[in-house]
């Protein structure tokens, strides 16, 4: 039967608490990153953005993992494989998390329905993340043109794109099919939403993340005074100059190569070897696409994908109140 939306139970009050909130803590990493912790230039930015979008708990993140705790050590202190596999998921998660919720807002002004509007979204989410937060901005770090870097950067990108949204997708939709408000960019419920997709999204994103950090397919946590702000070699920097994050399995610039060139940062692990069979792959990347279509079930099945803004939606196995079967 035909059900209207119930809005969340969650009062008004406490989402705008969550925003200041996030405001203030987004406001803080971006002031400790420009003035304080010598991360990369595309993680700063990545980093404020994670965290605008996932408030407090990306604070709690960023604290935790990447910031740094006394002067001269940020490389010591990223070190640990979990805190470059962090890295390498906020890296992630900024651009195709921007993506989606860039392009979700403008399917929602369109009024596309949900079951179009999801893969309009992923699409829109890897554009994101491979052609600008990995080929565009990375190309430096990893010494090859943009169109190298494309390549290069593919399938990683697409296997924590399809991990990515595979946390998003289930989490959007459900959300959305109980309050119609959370369709549409204007309302407060559609970024309460976002927030709460980008935290699924983000902890589904992980274990992958981790995978291809440690096997040396992705980057992981960085610094700029081993490798610059954009990511080259920091030659102003001797007492650093040859440190490379680990995970990374590309040769740099030939400008910026040293005789230290390929050591780890200090204390670094660098698990793996870089050699990953094609069939191992191909496993990695399958599993990617069984999780996606697991987000995609648990979306068409406690939500509904047919809805489309300010339409009234099929929720057939919810009851309505008063009403007995």
């Amino acid at each position: 039967m035909k059900m209207h939306p119930t809005p969340f139970e969650a009062p008004s009050w406490l989402l705008w608490v969550w925003f200041g909130l996030t405001l203030l803590s987004a406001a803080y990493v971006a002031w400790d990153l420009f003035t304080r912790t010598p991360e990369m230039k595309v993680m700063k930015w990545g980093w404020v953005l994670v965290t605008l979008y996932t408030g407090p708990m990306g604070l709690l993140i960023y604290w935790f993992s990447c910031r740094e705790p006394s002067p001269g050590t940020h490389e010591q202190f990223v070190a640990p494989l979990w805190k470059q596999a962090v890295g390498s998921t906020i890296h992630c998660a900024a651009g195709d998390a921007t993506g989606i919720i860039v392009a979700a807002g403008i399917t929602g002004y369109f009024g596309l329905r949900m079951g179009v509007d999801i893969w309009v979204e992923y699409a829109a989410g890897f554009v994101f993340g491979l052609f600008i937060f990995q080929a565009l901005f990375m190309k430096d770090m990893l010494g090859m043109s943009y169109g190298q870097a494309l390549r290069s950067s593919f399938l990683p990108e697409w296997m924590s794109m399809n991990a990515m949204m595979a946390g998003m997708l289930p989490t959007m939709v459900v959300l959305m099919s109980r309050d119609m408000r959370a369709m549409e960019a204007t309302s407060p419920w559609f970024w309460a939403s976002m927030s709460a997709a980008t935290l699924v999204g983000v902890a589904v994103a992980y274990p992958v993340n981790w995978w291809l950090v440690k096997h040396k397919l992705k980057h992981g946590m960085g610094t700029e005074r081993a490798l610059g702000k954009g990511g080259a070699m920091a030659a102003a920097a001797p007492q650093h100059a040859g440190m490379a994050m680990a995970g990374m399995s590309h040769a740099m610039p030939p400008a910026s190569a040293s005789g230290h060139a390929g050591h780890a940062m200090p204390g670094m692990s660098m698990a793996g070897d870089g050699q990953v069979s094609a069939g191992r792959k191909a496993l990695v990347t399958v599993l990617t696409l069984v999780l996606l279509a697991a987000g995609y079930y648990v979306a068409a099945r406690y939500g509904d994908l047919s809805m489309r803004p300010g339409q009234p939606m099929n929720m057939p196995e919810m009851a309505m109140p008063g009403r007995t079967h």
